[in-house]
């Protein structure tokens, strides 16, 4: 998948770029702006196992699979150091471990950061040397050009260092073809707006928006909505009419917005009240009339949830319920609606919405991110069912009293007595929705067709010996095993048992043997199928063994537990025992 994204945005024209993708901000760069903590400050303390384990883990798939040109250090110290003047994350790891092929940026004046607020060299000079020493080829800001020749002077850095960071950032310039003339006659020399707006990627926009919805509830079933029984709909909430808000930030300029409203205008008369001035809800003056409007409907959808007020850059949330007086809103619009009642939430990041959960009266809830210029029409297909829902949440849903065990400024995966963990992974406590929730207006059965009930796992027997101290505590580490062809191999029929076609994504857990150390379950591993009501697709799955059955012991060393591992798709389990062999012999 990142391989796809990252040949979508470079392209693969052999090691020629149409542009040089960046993957960032390298690394456990969790915290921005809470409790009065800033991530100007901040050290975040990382277990050797953690680091390998999670923060690691999309970077290395950047690197060595999306074969990225370029990664962007953070602001943030980790344990004690700043990434971007750390040679053990640059130099070592990105670039000696994982070969990156590109160059290293900072921040925008991260280097001016460490020096001037983090105060973690006494000169600017020795910031600059730092730096590059480190593995920096590139600052974002002024900061390298005006300090960087006085190190030298001062004998902190030499021509040769500088030299090394100037080759890996021009050579991405020379994949870019910056040094080929005329930009007009090189192969991507003549994209701009007319590309972003053509009619494909308008529509492209649009489907991408339908997919990434999620049905989080649909009791009764309520949805879809009709537009035989449902001739008029009150539309209510702050984020009915949203545009700039469904973009999220660091996005660039819409070609054009369709709002909620105006997606749901195309399928039902509608009767529009704000209910709250805006996402804050501060005030129930608009209260009254929001509530006249559901009374009159014969249906009522409410938009809710957040916008860049709430959660942005350099603005961390401080808590997980809906802001100011929005759940008051949903609660007495429900109570009085004539009709079935959806949510509709825009947002981020998880929201408590336990409350709507539980509320008979609250038939539908769908999240859709902050769904893109087309937004508005993607939720009006899903609320009446011209798509079928088929997204999944990427992350957990925290109830509200999660976080008061949680200071945000611990950055431990795991769970202890007084810590709840964090993660579907090491999570084990109550949830709103879980991690990888999603319906659909129709079923789907799973069944294994075919699956190895053992799986004998090589061990480079002639360089490790016996292989005795490799399998140390039944978990062989993974630089010992021949990991390249070692796969584990899968087919699973789905069945869609119900009466709509729907596309559903097949969610594929692993709950290893390992110790307390091991995550209580990981996701191994997905495929994406569409399949048409009352039909049988068969699904062909290849889990990696090394990369995806491993665990992370406490040293941060890669391994892969020996004996019996779970795996869990939807409501089916199947076990399989992974053996040690050494040149074919099964080990005992």
């Amino acid at each position: 998948m990142l391989l796809a994204t990252s040949e979508a945005l470079q392209g693969n024209d052999g090691n020629r770029l149409k542009v040089a993708a960046c993957c960032k901000h390298f690394t456990a760069y969790d915290l921005d702006n809470w409790n009065g903590v800033d991530r100007f400050h901040f050290n975040a303390k990382v277990s050797k196992q953690d680091m390998v384990d999670t923060f690691d883990v999309p970077f290395r798939m950047c690197v060595k699979e999306g074969k990225v040109a370029s990664v962007m250090c953070s602001y943030n110290q980790v344990n004690g150091i700043p990434t971007c003047a750390d040679p053990n994350l640059l130099k070592k790891t990105v670039r000696g471990q994982w070969r990156l092929d590109g160059y290293i940026v900072s921040d925008c004046d991260s280097v001016g950061v460490y020096y001037g607020q983090q105060h973690y060299t006494s000169t600017p000079e020795e910031a600059a040397a730092d730096a590059i020493k480190a593995g920096l080829d590139l600052n974002c800001g002024p900061f390298l050009g005006q300090h960087t020749e006085d190190a030298v002077k001062k004998g902190l850095l030499n021509e040769a260092e500088i030299n090394n960071a100037l080759l890996n950032t021009l050579t991405v310039q020379m994949r870019l073809g910056m040094f080929d003339g005329e930009p007009s006659s090189q192969p991507y020399g003549n994209l701009g707006p007319a590309e972003v707006c053509s009619p494909a990627h308008q529509e492209l926009a649009l489907e991408a928006a339908r997919q990434g919805i999620v049905l989080l509830k649909n009791h009764g079933p309520s949805l879809p909505l009709s537009t035989r029984r449902h001739h008029s709909v009150a539309i209510i909430g702050p984020n009915s009419n949203a545009t700039v808000t469904m973009i999220g930030n660091y996005a660039g300029v819409a070609c054009g917005y369709t709002t909620p409203l105006q997606g749901i205008e195309r399928y039902s008369k509608i009767i529009y009240q704000q209910g709250c001035a805006d996402v804050a809800c501060v005030s129930d003056q608009q209260f009254g009339a929001a509530i006249d409007a559901a009374r009159q409907a014969d249906a009522t959808i409410l938009v809710m949830g957040l916008d860049q007020s709430i959660e942005a850059e350099f603005r961390d949330r401080t808590g997980l319920l809906l802001p100011g007086r929005q759940q008051e809103l949903v609660s007495k619009v429900a109570a009085s609606s004539k009709g079935p009642t959806v949510l509709v939430l825009m947002s981020g990041g998880p929201i408590d919405v336990s409350f709507a959960e539980n509320d008979p009266k609250i038939g539908g809830i769908v999240w859709a991110g902050y769904p893109g210029q087309a937004g508005g029409a993607a939720i009006s297909d899903i609320l009446y069912g011209t798509t079928n829902p088929g997204g999944k949440l990427p992350m957990t849903w925290y109830p509200q009293d999660y976080i008061t065990n949680l200071p945000m400024t611990n950055m431990a995966m795991r769970s202890s007595k007084s810590y709840p963990g964090r993660t579907y992974r090491f999570y084990k406590g109550k949830v709103v929705y879980p991690f990888g929730h999603g319906i659909s207006y129709t079923n789907f059965a799973h069944t294994i067709a075919s699956a190895p009930t053992m799986l004998s796992v090589p061990l480079d027997g002639h360089r490790h010996g016996s292989g005795n101290a490799t399998i140390s505590g039944k978990a062989i580490r993974v630089t010992h095993a021949r990991c390249s062809r070692l796969s584990l191999g899968l087919q699973v029929d789905v069945k869609n048992i119900g009466s709509m076609d729907g596309t559903h994504t097949l969610l594929v857990y692993s709950r290893p043997p390992a110790g307390h150390w091991a995550p209580h379950k990981q996701l191994v591993a997905f495929e994406k199928v569409r399949v048409a009501a009352g039909t049988q697709r068969r699904v062909g799955i290849n889990i990696h063994v090394c990369k995806f059955l491993s665990v992370v012991d406490k040293f941060g060393i890669r391994r892969i537990p020996m004996g019996e591992h779970s795996l869990h798709i939807g409501d089916v389990m199947h076990s399989v025992s992974l053996q040690p062999s050494i040149l074919g012999v099964i080990k005992s």
